[in-house]
């Protein structure tokens, strides 16, 4: 089936999701309820040529295993990609040097010129929130907010049923609200950011840090192990995860008070550590938000899905009014 078979149709069954990281790219074709008909996936090749080539290789591949599945028609692309995204414009605003060269990449345009078909772009974890939303624990809620303690940690509100985007679409970015105006200096230039004290890659430094100062074999100590050794009763663990814990309830706290929301959902590999993490932030945002905040505030895990980014990506094909794609007319180089 070549790439120009792809026939579009507003109100066609299927939307192709594709969820852009630094290392790999998973693209599939989504229905409405979040099922996937097939999926594919490539390495993404950071600095190795271009982005949006990579992404058109990867639909390329999905339509041509075996005779490619058997779908008529394509409601449209969702793509949801790490860095900042401008959502208006559906490019890059910024990226880091994960992907280098990637930022400025006006991947809407390249798209909707290469397939003739609306293309939406938004960043992981605001499309991890239309998951949460329409397949997940927050169904029916119009007022939450979605955590991903990951590599880093990213942030999607949701208010009065849709996603606060910000001026240019980078609002949520809680992971670099400060959390302790004395601690740890940040990355992003800030200083005790909730990155420092809850993302995997902070648990990690943090707990190597501690171990160094004990005199113990710190090396290539990640989250992972911090998380196993503190729940096996380690005591330098401990001290590392009730840091974390605290932060997770300062940060949780302000939020709370900031856009009272009706849930708060906790999702990326840290926060999948189980029944008893969740138990202690639940513990310490209630410490630290007024009551009235708090009487019905529910903490749960998100949505457990493989291919949540890739599901939430397809998503926004029904999430968001149909628009018609934009191009110049000429088709891609």
């Amino acid at each position: 089936m070549g790439m120009t078979g792809l026939v579009y149709s507003p109100d066609a069954t299927f939307a192709i999701g594709i969820d852009l990281g630094g290392t790999k790219i998973n693209a599939g074709l989504i229905d409405e309820q979040g099922h996937v008909l097939s999926t594919c996936s490539l390495p993404t090749l950071a600095g190795q040529g271009s982005v949006p080539d990579r992404i058109i290789e990867t639909i390329g591949k999905l339509f041509q295993q075996g005779a490619g599945p058997d779908v008529p028609s394509i409601r449209g692309i969702g793509l949801a990609s790490a860095g900042q995204i401008n959502w208006e414009k559906g490019s890059v605003h910024f990226s880091t040097d994960l992907i280098p060269g990637y930022t400025g990449t006006p991947l809407r345009q390249i798209l909707e010129e290469r397939f003739r078909m609306p293309v939406f772009v938004d960043n992981d974890v605001n499309v991890l929130t239309l998951t949460e939303k329409r397949l997940g624990a927050a169904q029916g809620l119009r007022n939450f907010v979605c955590l991903a303690l990951g590599t880093g940690v990213g942030g999607g509100i949701m208010a009065d049923g849709r996603i606060v985007r910000g001026s240019w679409g980078g609002a949520g970015e809680i992971g670099h609200m400060s959390v302790d105006f004395g601690g740890l200096p940040c990355i992003c230039g800030g200083v005790g950011c909730l990155e420092q004290y809850a993302s995997g890659t902070g648990i990690g430094v943090r707990m190597r840090r501690e171990l160094e100062s004990l005199g113990r074999n710190a090396e290539g100590v990640d989250a992972r192990q911090a998380i196993a050794l503190w729940q096996a009763g380690d005591e330098a663990a401990a001290r590392v995860m009730d840091e974390t814990f605290q932060a997770l309830g300062s940060g949780l706290a302000s939020i709370v008070h900031m856009f009272n929301p009706e849930m708060i959902v906790l999702g990326g590999g840290v926060a999948e550590s189980g029944e008893i993490f969740l138990e202690r932030v639940r513990e310490e945002t209630l410490k630290r938000a007024m009551r009235s905040f708090t009487e019905n505030l529910r903490i749960v895990p998100a949505y457990r899905g493989n291919h949540s980014g890739m599901i939430g990506a397809g998503l926004q094909l029904w999430e968001y009014p149909p628009r018609e794609p934009v191009f110049t007319g000429e088709g891609m180089h």
